[in-house]
């Protein structure tokens, strides 16, 4: 076998054994899509989390400075999983958000999964 064969077999062995694919840049400030909400995702120790920076109502359920997204982990190419609180109902369901060109969607899913609501959002400043 060729240097030049060996070098390339070696690098896609290394390819291919380097785990969960890595997720794309959530980090920044999103709007959702019905224009009410600001979160800001930013990274928190080896995950990202979502703080509100900015309500349309003021007089909303959440409030700026709360933590709606935390411990979401890379969960392959453009996707994490961890955790999504909804200030409207106080609760926190398990989350995950799908990066998608200039779109996240994010989903608070309760029984596993099967059942998620589900949120577009678009990157701004």
């Amino acid at each position: 076998m060729s240097k030049f064969k060996a070098f390339f077999l070696a690098a896609a062995v290394i390819a291919a054994s380097s785990g969960v694919a890595s997720a794309g840049d959530a980090t920044g400030v999103w709007l959702r899509s019905d224009g009410k909400t600001k979160v800001k995702l930013s990274p928190c120790g080896g995950a990202l989390c979502g703080v509100v920076v900015w309500l349309r109502d003021k007089d909303a359920p959440g409030q700026v400075g709360q933590r709606v997204f935390y411990d979401m982990e890379p969960a392959g190419e453009n996707q994490w999983r961890g955790s999504a609180f909804n200030p409207e109902d106080g609760k926190t369901y398990s989350g995950k958000m799908t990066l998608s060109g200039g779109a996240l969607t994010t989903a608070g899913c309760v029984l596993g999964g099967l059942i998620c609501k589900s949120f577009t959002w678009s990157r701004t400043n």
